[in-house]
């Protein structure tokens, strides 16, 4: 009986599936009359007959298809369920997707999407068209039509628009134009036989940047971005300045999946006056007329945990990056040129590193290669011990210019290099993390290193012996952490919705006896630098290989947060963060004979998030023995509202750090307003001080206008020159709305953008 039973259940099953299958295929259609899904509109009226599939709709009709896939409403329309097709009149709007179509009369397919229209306008953020005669295709969904337009002004009566004889257009991919002309304000300016624009988020554009400024002249710079594809993207630049002549150059980036991003700049100058960039100060280089700039820069990662990288920075002077291209001057003054490879394990990781001389005129390590083996920690077999290392393989030359300037801008150019040698670098540390009492963290460690280094060849000596130097360093490291909750703390100035305190205090001994070889004695390939925070002391956070000396130090540090709860969300109300060294057994201020003092520097970095728009931040370093203030660095934050923000900072090195990082500019404030007058206004004002020389060293006014299909920008900046003349700029940049030039903040980040450097 039970299998009967089942047999009958099968067979029911298999005659009811292509029914069942049908019905899960067959589209579903709502269709009512429009005063029902808009309450308020004219009583509308719908006729159904189920017997040919058909609905009638007068006084506005409304028909979604296939749970939303389309959506239409109308005045009037008459549809055929069976077939699909739509004849609808007066005020048609056709929704699909996140596209548009609207028209008095259109008759379409739901099932194919076709249509036709006697005239009609569509849209998709940030392009819209309209025109006569309409067809679409239904296989690829390429729509023409003839005595169309297009435009990125979303209005009924566009400022900006191209109107053309005939158009293709397949709806968020591209549109062509056959006898285009462009029309602003309803004045003809431009002709184009045949015109193609892509329409997703990577559209070709032109940005022009007309301007004046002091050292240039009057200038015109034109860059055209252009998009093949997924593939492939780029710029072409063609910039002329009245007083420096003609510069041009093209930007190509490549997309290539696993193979990573390729990006290449090239840029040439016919320089007029190749040597009026030095702020009036003498300059013994020779700075070429032909000034070029190359760029490269590659990224992949073609396999699990396999990284490669690749830069390089080309010029053909010290000044060309200075003189045309003042923001990545700015960034970074002397770019580096490197090929690199990583490969990582879950316990290990081998790093290749290249970084070939490629201008002669910077100081500069070139490592040809440096390989590195790195032992992340990790547990030995089944034992509470830890075991981490690194070593390193690889030949040095490292090369000062003359004059010993970092980056030799106003001394000789050729440069020579002072050492070469080859090196080879192992350290093996142990580690034994322990927890007193479920709270007190102690790690005690103990480790070694071991170097190499072949016979040197020296501007200043010939050594034709090896040199080999040992280092043990011991240490132990401790800290805890405790908190405390108070839930119900409220403060509704400070948007306080409960409050927890976390205090974490540590504390780091690190014991290093004398190397076998005194670090004066060895080359400096990665000697220890000048640094604005606190060097590290325990190894092997502290990586400066050839400056290792014996050490007996503590590392007191003090981590202090103070938490609450903002839209739903832990927010950090202060967060504060001290840490100071004490010297057990103080040595000598390396490059002198001044003795070290017992403590080394206080230095603190501290965060308060009083409201969730206003921020105050400090970082500070204080030299205890001296009493004086080394570095102190200030911003202030406030953004209450999408109309104003304001931001200003204070920048100050004392004397001795001036010196190793920002000569004659160890005092500076910087402040940053922006103010939206109205939807269609802005002002943003940059002020530069320099405290020191009681100078205002730049000034940049912008005024922002918002046309409608582009916004303009008016920028206004004055540098005072340290020894020169006053650099006057000004300049306009028009940027279409739907192709921006610039991602929103970054005229604040890069200001320079807005004058077109």
């Amino acid at each position: 009986m039970r299998k009967f039973s089942a047999i009958t259940a099968l067979a029911l099953l298999a005659a009811l599936l292509p029914c069942l299958v049908r019905a899960a295929e067959e589209p579903s259609w709502e269709v009512n009359a429009l005063s029902r899904i808009l309450p308020g509109t004219i009583e509308g009226k719908v006729d159904y007959d189920n017997a040919s599939g058909t609905a009638t709709g007068t006084n506005g009709i409304y028909v979604n298809y296939n749970h939303g896939t389309v959506v239409l409403t109308a005045d009037n329309a008459a549809l055929n369920m069976k077939s699909g097709d739509v004849d609808a009149d007066g005020a048609v709007r056709i929704e699909s997707g996140d596209q548009l179509w609207v028209g008095e009369h259109i008759h379409y397919n739901f099932k194919t999407r076709q249509m036709r229209s006697e005239q009609f306008r569509t849209g998709k953020a940030p392009m819209f068209a309209g025109g006569e005669g309409l067809t679409g295709d239904a296989s690829n969904h390429v729509y023409t039509a003839h005595k169309a337009f297009v435009t990125t002004d979303d209005a009924a009566d566009p400022a900006f628009k191209v109107r053309a004889s005939r158009l293709k257009l397949i709806p968020g991919k591209s549109l062509q134009m056959w006898n285009a002309v462009v029309f602003a304000e309803g004045v003809p300016v431009f002709y184009f036989p045949y015109y193609q624009r892509n329409l997703g988020p990577h559209a070709n554009n032109f940005m022009l940047t007309p301007g004046y400024r002091s050292r240039y002249g009057a200038y015109l710079l034109n860059t055209y971005t252009w998009f093949l594809g997924d593939e492939a993207n780029g710029k072409i630049h063609l910039d002329y300045r009245s007083k420096r002549g003609v510069g041009a150059g093209p930007d190509l980036n490549l997309h290539l999946g696993q193979w990573g991003e390729v990006m290449t700049k090239y840029y040439y100058q016919h320089d007029a006056e190749p040597y009026s960039g030095t702020n009036g100060l003498p300059f013994y280089g020779h700075i070429p007329e032909n000034r070029q700039r190359f760029y490269l820069g590659w990224q992949a990662t073609p396999a699990t945990n396999l990284n490669l990288k690749a830069l390089v920075n080309y010029q053909s002077d010290p000044l060309m990056v200075h003189d045309f291209f003042e923001g990545d001057y700015t960034a970074n003054p002397q770019p580096n040129t490197f090929v690199e490879a990583n490969k990582y394990w879950d316990n290990w990781s081998l790093d290749a590193l290249t970084t070939p001389r490629v201008n002669s005129f910077f100081s500069q390590i070139e490592r040809l290669p440096d390989v590195r083996l790195t032992g992340f920690r990790q547990q030995v077999l089944d034992t509470p011990v830890y075991y981490d290392s690194v070593s390193s393989a690889g030949w040095y030359r490292s090369f000062t210019s003359n004059g010993g300037n970092t980056n030799g801008l106003y001394y000789g150019t050729n440069g020579f290099y002072a050492d070469s040698a080859a090196r080879g670098d192992t350290y093996h540390q142990l580690t034994l993390p322990w927890t007193f009492f479920h709270w007190l963290n102690v790690a005690p460690r103990v480790g070694g290193r071991f170097t190499y280094y072949s016979s040197r060849s020296s501007s200043y000596t010939n050594s034709n012996a090896d040199v080999y130097r040992g280092v043990l360093n011991t240490g132990v490291r401790t800290s805890f952490k405790v908190s405390r909750l108070w839930a119900n703390a409220t403060n509704s100035f400070f948007q306080v919705d409960g409050l927890r305190h976390i205090l974490e205090p540590s504390a780091d001994y690190v014991f290093v006896p004398r190397p076998s070889t005194p670090f004066e004695q060895l080359p400096q390939f990665d000697g220890e630098m000048p640094a604005l925070q606190l060097s590290p002391v325990s190894y092997p956070d502290y990586n400066s290989i050839d400056s290792v000396d014996s050490q007996n130090v503590v590392r007191f540090g003090l981590r202090n947060v103070l938490q609450t709860k903002r839209g739903g969300q832990i927010d950090d109300l202060v967060n504060w963060n001290v840490m100071l060294d004490w010297r057990l057994a103080p040595g000598y201020v390396a490059g002198s004979t001044n003795k070290q003092s017992d403590l080394n520097d206080l230095y603190s970095q501290f965060k308060f998030r009083p409201r969730s728009w206003l921020t105050a931040e400090s970082e500070l370093r204080y030299d205890l023995g001296r009493g004086d203030v080394k570095m102190a660095l200030h911003q202030l934050t406030f953004a209450p509202s999408d109309r104003w923000s304001w931001g200003i900072g204070h920048w100050y090195l004392g004397n001795d750090a001036a010196n190793n990082f920002a000569a004659g500019q160890n005092n500076y404030i910087r402040s940053t307003i922006f103010y939206r007058v109205n939807d269609n206004w802005g002002l943003r004002a940059t002020h530069n001080y320099n405290a020191q020389s009681g100078r205002l060293q730049e000034q940049f006014y912008t005024l922002y206008r918002d046309l409608r299909s582009f916004t303009g920008a008016l920028t206004f900046r004055v540098v005072d020159e340290v020894n020169g003349a006053t650099d006057f700029t000004i300049a306009f940049a028009l940027s279409l709305k739907a192709s921006p030039t610039t991602s929103i903040g970054e005229d604040t980040v890069n200001p320079y953008r807005l004058v077109g450097e």
